[in-house]
């Protein structure tokens, strides 16, 4: 029998996970370190820790201890959503007023991507995209922000198919901001940077979008800047937020 102590909620593999997570938040662990932080049997926290490290919730250092996975710091961003969309529509706003086109704030959702946030052009031909519209990760400059910083295996995976190459993400990281002429559909171009979480992860990427017409065929030229700006004041209410 496994010798596990504290609290029980009555679910006994959540509390077996909950364990192990636990036992990592001071750092790397061995299995026999595991076994000895949680009382778990040894086959039983190797049982545990393999399928949390299937679901990215742990993952392994270069010597091969476990740690906490990357899908920890994903659900963390997301607990703060309610606070980047309450920052969003003011900063959309100014972005769209400063720059005269339609500005969007997109998430990742698996493959897809999700307008969480819109302040559309008040007038003329525009770029419309409604909140709660989902796009998909192959093709546009926030799909480019979105994966560029991703662990190396889902930037691999997000490669395949895409309108973008690796060379054209190593650029986006380079300079801090994506831009795309025509890639998620023809006559439109737009251009985004990103948005990043209290860890300095990227959580969104905030956009505006136009007729290639206005927008040119070179629209970082035009409006980089003022979505670097946009994007820093979100990150900066993220950490504001968090530190608070």
């Amino acid at each position: 029998m496994d010798n596990s102590s504290g609290d029980s909620s009555g679910v006994g593999v959540l509390d077996k996970a909950a364990l192990v997570l636990g036992a990592l938040e001071s750092g790397p662990a061995t299995l026999a370190g595991l076994v000895g932080a949680t009382g778990l049997a040894r086959p039983t926290a190797h049982r545990m820790a393999v399928a949390l490290e299937y679901h990215r919730l742990l993952a392994r250092d270069m010597q091969g201890r476990f740690v906490l996975g990357p899908r920890l710091a994903e659900l963390a961003a997301a607990a703060g959503e309610d606070r980047l969309l309450a920052t969003a529509g003011p900063v959309l706003t100014q972005l769209r007023d400063v720059t005269g086109e339609s500005a969007q704030l997109y998430r990742r959702q698996g493959d897809r991507r999700i307008c969480v946030a819109a302040a559309e052009r008040l007038s003329g031909l525009r770029d419309t995209v409604p909140v709660g519209s989902t796009l998909p990760m192959k093709a546009g400059s926030a799909a480019q922000i979105l994966l560029a910083w991703e662990e190396p295996e889902r930037l691999h995976h997000g490669l395949q198919g895409a309108r973008f190459t690796a060379t054209a993400l190593s650029g986006v990281r380079r300079r801090g901001w994506a831009q795309s002429i025509g890639e998620r559909e023809p006559g439109v171009a737009s251009v985004s940077a990103p948005v990043r979480g209290p860890s300095n992860r990227v959580v969104a990427a905030v956009s505006v979008s136009g007729p290639i017409e206005r927008l040119t065929r070179h629209p970082g030229r035009m409006h980089a800047q003022a979505l670097l700006e946009a994007a820093g004041r979100l990150t900066e209410a993220l950490k504001r937020g968090t530190a608070g």
